[in-house]
């Protein structure tokens, strides 16, 4: 979990999406800077806060809006890959009016694939960051019900290859979380969810310019997981970071808000071309 020492101003709302069958959603969104719209979507321990480093270096140029869903408290209806994918493209069809670049890390890139592969008119572009969907080394395979605040600890370093950036505040949140038997179940659904979902034989279908950053240290979702999604993607390229884990955004966000802004660059550039 990351170290935030962001000063922006983030004004926080609180929408409701709608979603078939079951109560609206309640889902967290900030919503700053001027520009191309881009959306960062969080994994299944993240939050907002987690993109704030990078939103801070580049939301003088691009309109930059934080989803954060209730992932852990989905009903069963929607507590599935399909279900965040169908809110996510809800979400990006009555909150924005013109294509969104989506960011995305770890479960949150695989929601961003699918939606480019189900609604490529609501996706201008896709950045992926240690993205699921491909190869995924999941801690939640042995996840345990009121695991011990140790044994997190130990699981959730494993995310970092500089174990300086997790935030005892996040730890205790996932702690009081998954000591919470609802909860952990809806993690582990959650990510069987996605661990099925395999996108390999669908990704030649993504023409939506791609963007992958990615870890070399990356544990969860290994370098040959990127170098599969650069072979597979027929309009990505793919950028390296050294001595990082899987939370790019929170190690490098220098460099990962430096690579954001040139890509959202050309695409602004090649959407102005005759």
């Amino acid at each position: 979990m990351p170290t935030t020492t962001s000063t922006i101003p983030v004004k926080v709302r609180r929408i409701q999406l709608p979603a078939p069958g079951a109560e609206p959603v309640d889902a967290r969104v900030a919503d700053l800077g001027s520009g191309p719209p881009v959306v960062f979507l969080h994994g299944l321990v993240g939050l907002n806060d987690h993109w704030e480093e990078v939103v801070s270096r580049v939301q003088p140029r691009v309109r930059c809006v934080m989803l954060e869903l209730p992932l852990l408290d989905l009903p069963n209806s929607l507590c599935s890959i399909n279900g965040v994918t169908d809110l996510t493209s809800r979400f990006l069809s009555e909150y924005l009016d013109q294509p969104a670049v989506l960011v995305g890390n770890s479960f949150g890139g695989h929601v961003a694939l699918r939606v480019a592969l189900e609604r490529p008119e609501l996706v201008s572009g896709l950045v992926l960051a240690g993205s699921s969907g491909l190869i995924e080394k999941s801690i939640v395979k042995e996840i345990q019900i009121r695991p011990s605040r140790e044994w997190l600890s130990e699981k959730i370093g494993e995310l970092f290859h500089d174990r300086s950036h997790m935030r005892e505040a996040d730890l205790d949140r996932a702690h009081k979380e998954l000591s919470q038997r609802s909860k952990a179940r809806a993690m582990v659904r959650l990510s069987r969810t996605a661990r099925r979902n395999h996108l390999g034989r669908q990704m030649s279908k993504i023409e939506t310019p791609t963007l992958l950053m990615w870890g070399r240290q990356d544990v969860v979702t290994p370098p040959e997981a990127a170098q599969q999604f650069h072979a597979l993607l027929p309009n990505a390229r793919l950028v390296w970071f050294d001595q990082c884990g899987h939370v790019p955004m929170v190690e490098k966000a220098d460099e990962f808000a430096a690579e954001l802004r040139q890509f959202v660059g050309e695409l602004a550039g090649a959407t102005d071309q005759p």
